[in-house]
């Protein structure tokens, strides 16, 4: 879904802390002149929620949301692999992309944090993955009629590789050699948040929460003064489990897991997440990971990453450079959590 095909915007007194998809954790009691506002709609084959705290204003609220609209088109019209006019795919489908193309400076943005966590993670993290990704059909592409053979990935993995993409910062430039597919679909989604959250600010919003599909960023207080509290769901596809709840007020944060996004074949299950060195769906215990960060494309980004790793690789690199993460793992009696030493102050009590 492009954002071509939104319904109109809703605008609603928000009653209670929005927690994820959950209904919320706790009711709140508001000082009379501000409330908590909350602004939703569909978008990236998802859902936004954003909360604002402000005064009663019917006008402004619905500038808000005409402009919270216009920027997640601009995001969706510039990194989507989904429709053929994004600045992405026409960039994917060029004959030669040995020579500088020039880009939107957001899009610059974004695969400079891109190949930052690439480097970070040994290249768990990458963009180029795309063809793979296509080959499990968890693309635009249709899903196989058959998964993969050997040859076939091995000839994906020959396409791939973050480091055959080149920037260049003035003017803002992209070029690969050879050519590349790429596919932000791991980070686009928190760079939405963040590009929304920058609009709040713009327009003096100064305590809101912004949600895409589960990927948040909040700033400020509630009217209340508590901060905003959410909730990391259990790692189960039937249902929706709240695993353990955190506090924040001006940071972000983004989960990856394998429960929600996959697919059944001959009665072996394929998640969507893709391990860019052996081309196939992740297989081991860890079942989701949760990432706090200044900004939200970078949560997301490490959330995929460290998912691709699992957790012993994941939580020692997290831990070593002081990431707050918290993973939830398949164990023998059922699901066991862990967290690196950044992620303590955040936990809710």
């Amino acid at each position: 879904m492009t954002l071509s095909m939104l319904r109109p915007v809703r605008v609603v007194l928000a009653s209670a802390i929005l927690v994820l998809a959950f209904a919320a954790l706790a009711g709140c009691s508001f000082e009379e002149e501000e409330k908590v506002w909350e602004i939703s709609g569909p978008v990236f084959g998802t859902q936004y929620h954003i909360n604002v705290v402000l005064k009663e204003d019917a006008d402004r609220l619905e500038n808000l949301a005409g402009g919270i609209e216009e920027v997640l088109e601009g995001v969706d019209a510039s990194m989507s692999t989904w429709r053929d006019d994004s600045e992405l795919s026409r960039f994917n489908s060029l004959d030669d992309q040995s020579q500088w193309t020039g880009i939107s400076r957001p899009l610059h943005e974004v695969l400079a944090t891109a190949r930052e966590v690439s480097e970070l993670t040994g290249g768990a993290f990458d963009v180029t993955v795309g063809p793979v990704v296509n080959l499990w059909g968890f693309g635009p592409d249709a899903r196989p009629e058959q998964v993969p053979g050997d040859d076939e990935l091995s000839s994906g993995l020959e396409r791939i590789g973050y480091d055959k993409l080149e920037l260049q910062e003035e003017p803002p430039a992209l070029r690969a050699s050879p050519n590349q597919y790429v596919d932000l679909s791991a980070i686009a989604k928190g760079y939405g948040v963040d590009a929304v959250s920058r609009f709040l600010e713009s327009e003096g919003i100064s305590a809101f929460l912004v949600e895409i599909g589960g990927e948040v960023r909040v700033s400020g207080r509630k009217p209340d003064g508590e901060a905003w509290r959410l909730a990391i769901e259990e790692p189960v596809s039937q249902r929706r489990e709240i695993n353990r709840v955190v506090a924040l007020d001006s940071q972000a944060m983004a989960t990856s897991g394998d429960y929600r996004n996959y697919y059944e074949s001959e009665g072996e299950r394929f998640s969507h997440t893709i391990d860019p060195k052996s081309g196939k769906p992740i297989r081991h215990n860890l079942a989701s990971v949760t990432v706090i960060a200044d900004d939200c494309m970078t949560a997301d980004a490490l959330a995929t990453a460290f998912n691709v790793m699992g957790f012993e690789q994941a939580k020692d690199l997290a831990t070593r450079e002081n990431i707050a993460a918290y993973f939830i793992v398949r164990g023998e009696d059922g699901f066991e959590t862990d967290y690196t030493p950044a992620f303590s102050s955040f936990l809710a009590h």
